[in-house]
């Protein structure tokens, strides 16, 4: 379900046409208009408020919570009017996104990065207290975990020295970015905990990431939609359930939740920043180039983000982890330059 900041309503758009170099045949859009990730979602969110507060000459923009991939494939659709202006994203974009980009026009985006963030189980407090690796979690929701069939039940099933409770786990649905990245950090590394999946990677691909990132749908992963609240009101009234989010909804909801070890390591501000956490990950916004002329407040917006992401920033409080000094002055150099990314850079 999308979800928009109720502050706004719905805007006028008067944008009909816009080129690579930032030309309009009319009035540019009233409100900036914004898509992606539920993860940033909250970040984002409290950028629009700031720069609503700090420029009340411009409209509120219309920010839209769609997952990362389903947001990409709206950015993607083409420049103009009917087209939004930044992606939020919980993952880098995909070749075969850019390349979708470029099908349609979109020929020059900006990349940002506008920090860290991880990618948690989580459990009620008065849950278990649950103790995991990769390779349990992969053997417990792997559709066919190593290429053989999936029977697990309970967490014991997975390792004996788990307890015998019935596996159910909450989680984004595949147009998720986090999603994306739960398979790509989480199940793919215990999935090459075996030497002979690991090894299908150089030969096969496409059926490794099948066997790797492919889960169960016979119910016991079960998928929440791009609502993570939601999978937290589940964890709430399931104590013995656990749920996949972004680390922001884990520190909104540090009173009733917490977050499960993976390899011992909880889940923390200081274990994401140094990436020795397992689900650690990067965050972007993606701006669409050709809109930065003619869309009013568009680069006002980009630049009241570039203040809001250092230690200590108001979006510390939305659970933003602060990336290296180096990242975030790399960050800014884009932000301010509005320099379009490298295409080539994407594998």
């Amino acid at each position: 379900m999308y979800k928009s900041i109720a502050l706004i309503g719905v805007a006028a758009i008067a944008l009909s046409a816009c080129n690579q170099n930032g030309g309009s045949q009319s009035a540019a859009r009233d409100a900036i208009r914004i898509v992606g990730s539920s993860t940033v979602y909250p970040m984002t969110t409290a950028v629009a408020e700031q720069f609503t507060r700090k420029n009340p000459a411009f409209k509120p923009p219309i920010v839209e919570s769609t997952g990362t991939g389903g947001g990409m494939k709206l950015f993607c659709a083409g420049v103009g009017a009917d087209h939004p202006d930044i992606e939020d994203a919980s993952r880098r974009i995909k070749k075969s996104e850019l390349e979708d980009c470029a099908k349609n026009g979109v020929k020059e985006i900006v990349e940002i990065q506008i920090g860290i963030d991880g990618i948690i189980l989580a459990e009620s407090n008065s849950g278990t207290a649950m103790k995991l690796s990769p390779a349990d979690v992969y053997k417990a929701l792997a559709a066919k975990p190593y290429s053989k069939p999936q029977t697990a039940e309970t967490w014991k099933d997975v390792n004996p020295a788990l307890p015998a409770i019935a596996i159910k786990v909450y989680g984004p649905p595949p147009t998720s970015g986090t999603r994306d990245a739960f398979g790509d950090l989480i199940m793919e590394k215990g999935c090459n905990a075996d030497a002979a999946t690991k090894a299908l990677k150089a030969t096969d691909e496409d059926q490794y990431k099948a066997i790797c990132t492919g889960l169960r749908e016979d119910g016991k992963f079960v998928e929440a939609g791009e609502n993570d609240n939601l999978i937290v009101q589940k964890l709430i009234a399931n104590p013995d359930a656990l749920g996949i989010f972004g680390y922001s909804f884990l520190e909104e909801n540090g009173g009733k939740i917490h977050g499960v070890p993976l390899d011992g390591i909880t889940p923390t501000y200081d274990t994401i920043a140094s990436y020795d956490y397992p689900g650690a990950r990067p965050l972007f916004i993606y701006v669409k180039s050709a809109h930065l002329k003619v869309v009013r407040g568009l680069k006002e917006f980009v630049a009241e983000y570039a203040t809001a992401w250092n230690k200590g920033g108001y979006l510390s409080r939305r659970g933003l982890i602060a990336a290296p000094d180096d990242v975030r002055a790399k960050s800014l150099n884009i932000a301010t330059k509005l320099t379009p990314m490298d295409p080539g850079s994407v594998k």
